[in-house]
């Protein structure tokens, strides 16, 4: 059988001209980067046409080593739509590159659910990552300049300095290091590190941005550190929040690309969701509703942190009502939940998938509470029984959710047809507004609690002494009044990796908050948090070449 990128290369991609028509964009209107992609200009969105077409959320259960496949779910849906009739755009996030050359060694779907071309999308496609790091990286540079400046500086403390750098690639080398080594004209000597481009605040500002000014004024917001007298100081007292736009000027339009089977897709963002939003932009997501009757949508990692992000934080500050939201669960991923070891998912376990599905029940449970309307899809496998399938369905039905199979990494638009049939039914149906988890007005206490017991499963939250002292900080610097962004494990619904399945009576510890007043939120830290991963013994580079004729191999 061939793989995800001997199927990318036989399909016959379109040219993006031909896309756009589909949307009904005019060619002159697209800002080209070849044949197969382009921005689209932002001044093309139509917020009366957003509020009145169906925007459709496609979430997952907690995720495994086993894979769920909720982008090449979305992805087949998305055709799945096309093909009934439902003229639809998917709307996904861009691929982090560092992951890429690493374990994942692609992120743009898989079979014949993918989105092309896929190497240049899982790659450098169109700089909006390379954009986002330099804007971030400037920040720093201009920061160590005000440390370093004598005369005219502002009076930064080193010491309360929180930003790093950046840079797109898993290197754990620099996850720590000393910076103004070399003397007093190489900078005053400080310890700092870098993050992954990903998990940047100003990807995350990006990406809840409504425009340029919008974004120049989020940046500007960016929360640096304290004077030695104890005066906050934030990006627009260091004048960088103006340069900073300008070199996202080009980044903050959409990227239009399509699926193997031409469907539009629009890429663009790519904040974590352990860390931050997990969702593309706002923008993105308000072209797709601007240009197609519905939009399929994806939230990282599972329904308790992508999805709970994505409804309190961006459906908020984005005014938007999703119509449909799809639950991604797969019969070995759920065996692994249930004890099974990778080694022993493809063989029949019924007992296993009984254990596991508790996870499934959870997951369905917090959708409700958020009084959408939800669905269920099962990602086929080929080892999956019958047996196996139908205990999924027959729990979903126990609890008054609809559900349908899907098998659209071997059958693309084609293995989704029922599920799409079922999605645009309850989209269309669906009259109701989701309700948020909780009020931004509560305390940042009452917030964080409210999210650990009521999605997580929590019996209690401790706050360790650190994260006391930063909630009086951010108290007092007046930014308490923000939605919280929780960074936590996506392994489990817990904060311990460990612990799968559905885990009860455990205690979640909040070790420090952090701000980012910029994206508009603050960062509840718990567990042991990655913002630079590492690459693994043999990481997926070693295998990835390329021809003489500019022909990749080694993506999937």
């Amino acid at each position: 059988m061939a793989n995800d990128i001997e199927i990318a290369h036989k399909a016959q991609i379109k040219h993006i001209n031909e896309i756009a028509s589909i949307l009904g964009i005019k060619e002159d209107d697209l800002i080209h980067y070849g044949k197969y992609k382009a921005k689209i200009p932002l001044h093309l969105i139509d917020l009366d046409k957003v509020k009145q077409h169906k925007l459709i959320l496609v979430s997952a259960i907690s995720p495994t080593p086993a894979g769920e496949g909720k982008t090449t779910v979305s992805i087949g849906l998305s055709q799945a739509l096309n093909k009934i009739g439902k003229k639809t755009t998917v709307v996904l996030r861009e691929p982090s590159m560092g992951p890429v050359f690493g374990i994942k060694g692609g992120a743009t779907g898989g079979g014949y659910s993918q989105v092309l071309p896929m190497e240049d999308i899982n790659l450098h496609f169109t700089g909006d990552f390379g954009a986002i790091e330099k804007a971030h990286n400037l920040l720093s540079a201009m920061i160590d300049n005000n440390i370093q400046n004598k005369k005219s500086n502002l009076n930064i403390d080193p010491r309360t300095v929180q930003w790093k750098r950046v840079m797109d690639m898993n290197d754990r080398s620099l996850r720590k290091i000393i910076v103004g080594l070399g003397g007093t004209m190489s900078g005053v000597p400080r310890e700092t590190g870098f993050d992954i481009v990903a998990a940047s605040e100003v990807m995350a500002i990006l990406c809840l941005s409504n425009d340029l000014i919008d974004l120049k004024q989020k940046l500007g917001n960016i929360f640096i550190g304290y004077t030695y007298d104890k005066k906050p100081i934030y990006a627009r007292d260091l004048k960088a929040n103006g340069a900073m736009a300008a070199l996202l000027k080009d980044a903050i339009n959409p990227n239009l690309v399509q699926t193997i089977e031409g469907t539009p897709a629009i890429i663009h963002g790519g904040p974590f969701a352990n860390i931050a939003q997990g969702t593309n932009s706002i923008i993105a997501t308000r072209m797709g509703l601007t240009f197609s009757d519905y939009v399929v949508t994806e939230a990282g990692f599972g329904f308790d942190l992508g999805a709970e992000k994505f409804f309190d934080i961006k459906c908020r500050y984005g005014n938007l009502n999703p119509k449909a939201v799809v639950l991604v669960a797969t019969v070995r991923a759920l065996k692994y939940h249930g004890g099974k070891s990778l080694k022993e998912i493809n063989n029949a376990d019924t007992e296993a998938l009984k254990k596991g599905i508790e996870n499934l029940e959870k997951h369905i449970e917090n959708m409700k509470q958020f009084q959408v309307c939800p669905c269920v899809a099962i990602n086929k496998f080929t080892n999956d029984t019958e047996e196996e399938i139908n205990i999924i369905k027959n729990k979903c039905k126990e609890m008054g959710v609809a559900v349908a199979v899907a098998d659209v990494w071997a059958n693309g638009g084609n293995g989704a047809i029922e599920l799409a049939e079922m999605v645009s039914k309850i989209a269309d149906q669906c009259t109701g507004n989701f309700k948020p988890m909780y009020e931004w007005e509560w305390t940042i206490e009452k917030k964080i609690e409210t999210i650990a017991k009521k999605i997580y499963g929590a019996m209690h939250v401790d706050f360790t002494a650190k994260a006391k002292k930063d909630i009086e900080k951010i108290n007092t610097l007046g930014l308490d009044k923000l939605p919280v962004c929780i960074a936590k494990t996506q392994k489990s619904l817990s904060d311990n990796p460990e612990l799968l399945g559905r885990p009860k009576d455990f205690v979640v510890t909040v070790r420090e908050i952090e701000i980012a007043s910029g994206a508009g939120f603050i960062i509840p830290i718990t567990g042991e948090i990655m913002r630079m991963p590492g690459l693994p013994e043999h990481p997926v580079a070693e295998t990835m070449d390329i021809d003489e004729n500019g022909s990749t191999t080694g993506l999937f």
